[in-house]
């Protein structure tokens, strides 16, 4: 691979314009491409699940309840709703919310009656909660829709001063979400200054930014362009401009960094380039496979919105460490007067990080157990982990949704913001088991965990299911809703059916029931995707460094990483701690996706630096080094480039945390302070111990083993006798001997 790469480098990097004019016009028919590939679609199916089995009931005969829907409240701030002027305000409004569009042509929206018979309007009559159904599938709804909605519902309040509207639901939601990349800017921003700091030249650090952003938009582009085919969700491009951003300019800085290095010790710039492609280029392609190999096995956790978004985050890596290995020799082409350093002493190796490598290496064990003792104390709060869904009640308190949610609790009690949706099968048809359905209804409202008057329902048109609505006696994320659920699925609702048509026809679904199947989902299946996750990654690292204990303690220390990201997560979303400083409350519990994802970003990534730091020793142990030498040098010669890179990763993703969506500050908090954690705690302090310890045993690997792994050269040793046309010296010679003879 080295070999291959060198090539590749000094060949773009000498016939530069030629190359840069071949990239953009890949770009522009990429481009092109991408813009007939289709709208995303987004999949939110649990497969195998009882809430997917209750969605699939509905879609097939009644379609109105699988749909989109929405709640409307109205609350009267004097006198109550009935009052003729609100009443009034509030029936005109719903009439205009009746006449929206809702997706075909004559569709509208299915809006309740608050005033009429089944109406749902609280005791004292100042609050009346109106659901709003459309037909049209969550993943078609466009914010026009949103936004639509809540402007015929606001006219409530100008008809009547007395008047308050909230609303919350799917379709709400959609209407205010926000596109402008303030993260993507903030990280992009911070990453300017510390790359101008690590390199003192503008021009490297023009040259970084611009190969890490042309990759991000290749990513983007090819996101798009396979958004339809692959059925990628369409969130899967923020997180794929997360990881690529921050990948993309750490794989960016490394060859920039190596290629300044060899100009600095007197290299030609072709020759620098090939040298910095064969050596930071092989650790990017490996650093980056397993970064890819990482989020893709996502795929195992059995649901297609995480399978589909591992991919599409895969797709964004393999655009940056391809634009890493041919924009960025083309860049260097076109820059190599400008990228010179200008004084030897900014490339050379840091003597600080020498004699913090020193200090390592002379009190080994100490670093190790100081470093493990710190991983242990941010992984603590790991032990509280509680997976859930963050709803309404999380929001904001200036959001239209929080206002409402506080509003419908206060008003019809905790457990109203999250029903329960009993879709329910009728063979041979509603009136040949109305009684077993009456029945169920009785036994449900009869469960201490429901509120009783609250179950209802009414068979569909076509008369061939029926449908149950209940609300618990307690709030969507409290713990006892979920005791409520299992107690319904496992014993009310088998005891109720048995010895009739309606055994395995009984499906509990709803919002608050669909969190707790895929938290379960989630849960069940984590093992096998960890082991898969560890098993390649470890592959890789052996194919890669020819070792067999690195990788195994490595993906150890990868682990207790991992450990701390979870334990920093729940100590501030869950337990509080610094969570009013990113604008979240306290007792938010951890999105049930957020530890997968975690685990297969950042043991990726963590990879990354691994892949690095051992790369840059295991060359100075190939040149002669002892195994303490080549600790030091190599920490000396990129502890600096690592750190830098940390702090640009950790910049990237803490900039999100910016982000009005509880997710993504999750997402962004947790990888940011992770990544910083591994950088300085794992990488610059544990692994030079470990390497020392292990002494000449740390580049061993059996000889079965040896012949099996592909041989992959990340030290550049193979192009070390490359001419000026990017030959094997010993080759040319050998071919003339033969000539003579």
């Amino acid at each position: 691979m080295s070999l291959q790469l060198a090539r590749l480098a000094r060949t773009l990097s000498h016939y530069r314009w030629r190359s840069l004019f071949a990239a953009l016009l890949t770009i522009v028919i990429l481009g092109a491409l991408a813009g007939t590939g289709g709208t995303p679609a987004d999949d939110f199916s649990i497969p195998g699940t009882e809430t997917q089995k209750s969605i699939d009931l509905l879609k097939k005969h009644s379609p109105a309840l699988a749909g989109t829907d929405g709640t409307l409240v109205f609350e009267a701030e004097s006198g109550t709703l009935n009052d003729p002027q609100n009443k009034a305000a509030v029936e005109g409004a719903l009439d205009k919310v009746r006449a929206l569009p809702d997706g075909e042509a004559g569709r509208h929206p299915v809006v309740a009656d608050p005033f009429a018979e089944g109406g749902v309007l609280s005791p004292d009559g100042k609050v009346a909660a109106v659901e709003v159904r459309y037909q049209t599938d969550p993943t078609d709804i466009e914010p026009e829709d949103g936004k639509a909605l809540e402007e015929a519902a606001r006219t409530a309040e100008e008809a009547s001063g007395d008047v308050a509207v909230s609303m919350r639901g799917t379709i709400v939601d959609v209407a205010t979400e926000q596109e402008a990349p303030v993260g993507e800017l903030v990280g992009v921003a911070i990453a300017i200054i510390l790359l101008t700091i690590l390199f003192k030249s503008g021009a490297a650090m023009f040259a970084t930014l611009i190969g890490a952003l042309m990759g991000v938009m290749l990513g983007q582009i090819l996101i798009m362009a396979l958004a339809k085919p692959l059925g990628l969700p369409e969130f899967a491009s923020t997180i794929a401009v997360m990881l690529g951003l921050g990948a993309g300019i750490d794989y960016a800085l490394l060859i920039i960094g190596r290629y300044r290095e060899q100009i600095a010790d007197g290299d030609s710039s072709r020759d620098a380039a090939g040298k910095a492609a064969a050596t930071a280029g092989s650790s990017v392609v490996a650093a980056g496979l397993i970064v890819m190999v990482a989020i893709a096995g996502l795929l195992v956790i059995g649901i297609p919105m995480i399978g589909k978004m591992g991919v599409g985050a895969a797709i964004g890596v393999a655009a940056v460490v391809v634009s890493a290995i041919t924009v960025l020799p083309i860049m260097i082409g076109l820059l190599r007067r400008w990228l010179k350093p200008k004084k030897h002493k900014h490339v050379e190796p840091s003597a600080a990080f020498g004699r913090w490598a020193a200090g390592i290496t002379k009190r080994p064990w100490a670093a190790i157990a100081g470093g493990v003792v710190i991983l242990l104390i941010f992984a603590a709060p790991m032990t509280q982990l509680r997976l859930g869904q963050p709803d309404d009640g999380n929001q904001s308190t200036s959001k239209t949704q929080r206002v409402a949610y506080d509003t419908l609790s206060d008003a019809f009690g905790p457990g109203y913001n999250g029903p329960f949706l009993i879709a329910i099968s009728t063979p041979g048809g509603y009136e040949a088991n109305a009684e077993t359905v009456e029945k169920l209804r009785t036994a449900i409202a009869s469960d201490p965990g429901m509120v009783e008057q609250s179950v209802q329902g009414a068979p569909t048109e076509d008369q061939q299911a029926a449908v149950l609505f209940g609300t618990p006696t307690t709030a969507p994320q409290d713990a006892d809703t979920s005791d409520t659920l299992s107690r319904l699925r496992e014993d009310v609702i088998p005891t109720a059916v048995a010895g009739t048509p309606l055994v395995d026809n009984v499906f509990v679904g709803g919002n608050t029931a669909g969190f707790e199947d895929f938290s379960d989902k989630v849960a069940n299946r984590l093992p096998v995707f960890i082991a898969l996750v560890i098993g390649l990654s470890v592959l890789l690292l052996m194919a890669a460094f020819r070792s067999l204990l690195i990788p195994l303690v490595s993906a150890v220390f990868n682990l207790l990483s991992v450990g701390a990201a979870y334990g920093v997560v729940v100590a501030v979303f869950q337990e509080g701690i610094g969570a009013s400083l990113i604008g979240v409350d306290s007792g938010v519990p951890i999105v049930s996706f957020i530890p997968v994802m975690i685990f297969a970003i950042l043991f990726g990534l963590s990879m990354d630096y691994n892949v690095f730091l051992l790369s840059r020793i295991h060359e100075a142990y190939n040149e002669g080094d002892g195994p303490r030498e080549s600790v030091i040098n190599g920490v000396s010669r990129i502890g600096k480039v690592v750190l830098f890179a940390g702090l640009i990763m950790a910049s990237v993703f803490l900039a999100f945390v910016s982000q009005p969506d509880v997710i993504a500050k999750m997402m962004g908090l947790g990888l940011g302070l992770a990544i910083l954690i591994d950088v300085l705690v794992v990488r610059l302090l544990i692994a030079p111990a470990v390497v020392f310890l292990l002494g000449d045993k740390a580049w061993w690997l059996p000889g079965w083993l040896d012949k099996i792994l592909p041989n992959v050269s990340l030290e550049g040793h193979l192009v070390d006798g490359l001419d000026e046309k990017g030959e094997k010296l010993h080759e040319r010679e050998a071919a003339a001997a033969a000539t003579k003879a």
